[in-house]
């Protein structure tokens, strides 16, 4: 079974609800359409009732929740919380009526906070720290989590690599320029979700320019240095850097380059030195080998709240949401 359908087999099991807050963008009633018809997830929409119906035209979305923040009958306990949850940084009532008013993504959040809905989806037609922004405002970090990271799953057609063509991607959206701390913690929590969403083994190559000292360099020593940081945190972790990406994949060339690493030529889950790198790696195996992109999906979130690529298609939503259903019921 493909990674995509298992998941959404997943998600059919126990049914959660996800929030959506882009309702000026028909990709996402295209894709609350095929989530309703194949009961994926009970879906809320947000926006104003005369905006749903021109932008959902053509699409069957009867069976979504509708939800317009002017008319609102729980809006007082909201901004009540709101204030609550941000009095700290100056927050009055006036400014989160009109925050949850007109910012659906706050609102939207929001309604995860209050235990409306179990996650939401955002990012089609707005920036990643639009989307992330009020995530971390208000639902804030999970207990024990050192930051707050992102990842895409890639499902690269016909490609013997990885686990039968299915690999993980970190970070592709989030962190700028991690140093070795935080890129140690990224490798970490991405194999945790390697592991829990696709169900196999991961095998984790930190990424550079250099593999086992072929090239001197500060990046280089980044790697070597988060390497080192992550077998002494997460000692049964099958784990390995640094290792350029031909290392890491292909059999022939882990095993020349090195023979030594229980990783090289193997790996699954390829963690990016910094966001340039896996922002472009994951664009480049998207349009190049026409691979499946899902995400960027955020992992350290209290709840889940993950971001869409503003070039996603329909079907991209649809993955997340599934990826997004499922994080849900991990999250009880």
């Amino acid at each position: 079974m493909k990674f995509i359908d298992s998941i959404k087999e997943r998600a059919k099991q126990d049914l959660r609800t996800i929030v959506l807050p882009e309702s000026e963008d028909k990709r996402t009633y295209e894709a609350a359409e095929t989530v309703l018809k194949e009961g994926i997830a009970n879906l809320i929409i947000i926006g104003k009732t005369e905006d749903i119906e021109k932008n959902s035209a053509g699409f069957d979305i009867s069976k979504a929740t509708f939800v317009d923040p002017a008319h609102f009958d729980k809006m007082p306990a909201y901004v009540s919380k709101l204030v609550e949850l941000r009095q700290k940084k100056g927050m009055t009532a006036d400014q989160a009526s009109n925050l949850l008013l007109h910012n659906y993504s706050y609102f939207g959040v929001m309604m995860v906070k209050m235990g409306a809905a179990d996650g939401m989806v955002s990012g089609a037609c707005h920036s990643t720290a639009d989307t992330l922004r009020p995530s971390l405002q208000i639902l804030k970090t999970k207990p024990g989590t050192k930051l707050v990271s992102s990842f895409f799953v890639m499902i690269v057609p016909d490609c013997e690599y990885g686990n039968h063509g299915t690999f993980i991607f970190s970070d592709c959206g989030l962190e700028q320029n991690p140093d070795p701390e935080k890129l140690a913690a990224i490798a970490g929590t991405t194999a945790e979700s390697f592991k829990a969403l696709v169900g196999a083994e991961p095998r984790v190559a930190l990424l550079s320019h250099s593999t086992k000292g072929s090239a001197s360099h500060d990046d280089v020593t980044k790697v070597v240095e988060a390497t080192k940081i992550a077998k002494e945190t997460y000692p049964d972790l099958c784990l390995d850097g640094e290792l350029q990406l031909d290392a890491a994949i292909v059999p022939e060339i882990g095993a020349k380059k090195a023979p030594d690493s229980n990783v090289a030529g193997m790996a699954n889950v390829l963690i990016f030195p910094d966001l340039d790198a896996g922002n472009i790696g994951y664009k480049l195996v998207q349009r190049l080998a026409k691979a499946e992109a899902y995400g960027p999906v955020t992992q350290g979130i209290a709840k889940p709240v993950n971001d869409l690529s503003r070039g996603c298609s329909a079907n991209d939503i649809v993955g997340v949401i599934a990826i997004t259903a499922v994080q849900c019921q991990m999250n009880k």
